[in-house]
């Protein structure tokens, strides 16, 4: 081979790893309260880097907060009750979801723009569905940030996860990993319920919904799986063992930031705390009151411990 032949051919080779590269299109599914805290975190820093965001959003008028403080307190003392109680929610969530993608996709001239517009990638959480959908429609990659659905149902039945539950605890089982024999056969029925309440999640809707968008025979479950990447908000070794798919990665902590100064009392209640240290308790944004009964519960268990909490 010839000099010039062997430089043309460095010089093509060089050009892939001193490319400028160039920014990208995203769009976004938006999410809400605490699902949506953490994909800001990824927007803004894909904004900073110089792509282009567009953010699908809704106002959620019909799913108030009351709607997501029933969720937080779902009873657990009967077991019935709570799947059932569950079941009702999921059902009235996915009538509201459905409803505003059913709006979107049936507005000719939003869905022109969009197309137009040719996105790279949409970017969502699966937990709200319909980006799925656009994803389809657009024929664009589609990429889901999540942290968990109920059971792992969505995890199980759309992506493939496996979760034996013979050594992992079905989420919100409040179950650990060391069971014994009646805390398997527990863990068994909570993993049968949950997808016993997948399967009455109105997928019959979603699934002939998707298909008439679609124009071909699909399924809610069909479209999610095709996603190519799962980016799970946690850290592997928070998670118990489990098997795992080469498109998942585990982005936990993406929304923490450095820490600043503590305010002045905030730092002389912590140095009055002696060698036993601190607790911060905090309910987070959606618990804006409580009942007396739960609220001592909880102070007399915390007044237990060695450490001042706060």
């Amino acid at each position: 081979m010839s000099v010039k032949w062997t430089s043309v051919i460095l010089l093509i080779q060089l050009s892939f790893y001193f490319s400028s590269g160039s920014c990208g299109k995203v769009l976004v599914w938006a999410a809400e309260y605490s699902h949506w805290m953490n994909m800001k975190t990824i927007l803004e820093e894909l904004v900073q880097r110089g792509h282009e965001v567009t953010v699908l959003a809704s106002s959620f008028e019909n799913f108030s907060m009351e709607d997501v403080k029933r969720w937080s307190e779902l009873p657990k003392d009967t077991f019935w009750l709570y799947f059932s109680q569950m079941q009702e929610m999921m059902w009235m969530f996915g009538d509201i979801i459905r409803n505003f993608c059913k709006d979107m996709v049936s507005n000719k001239k939003l869905m022109k723009k969009l197309q137009e517009s040719r996105f790279d990638v949409v970017f969502a959480d699966p937990f709200f569905p319909c980006s799925e959908l656009l994803a389809e429609l657009f024929n664009i990659p589609l990429v889901y940030s999540l942290r968990f659905t109920p059971g792992y149902i969505f995890e199980k039945h759309c992506v493939g996860f496996i979760f034996p539950p013979s050594y992992v605890p079905v989420v919100m089982s409040e179950l650990s990993d060391q069971m014994t024999f009646m805390e398997r056969v527990k863990n068994m029925i909570y993993m049968l319920s949950f997808d016993f309440c997948f399967q009455m999640y109105d997928l019959k809707k979603w699934d002939q919904f998707y298909s008439e968008v679609l124009g071909r025979p699909t399924t809610l479950t069909e479209t999610m799986g095709k996603a190519d990447i799962w980016l799970i908000r946690n850290s592997w070794n928070f998670q118990f063992p489990h098997p795992l798919l080469p498109n998942v990665d585990f982005v936990g902590g993406l929304h923490c930031k450095p820490a600043k100064p503590l305010p002045k009392e905030m730092e002389e209640f912590v140095q009055s705390s002696g060698e036993h240290g601190v607790v911060v308790f905090s309910l987070g944004s959606m618990v804006t009151n409580m009942k007396a009964e739960r609220a001592n519960v909880i102070a007399s268990a915390l007044a237990q411990i060695p450490q001042k909490v706060r």
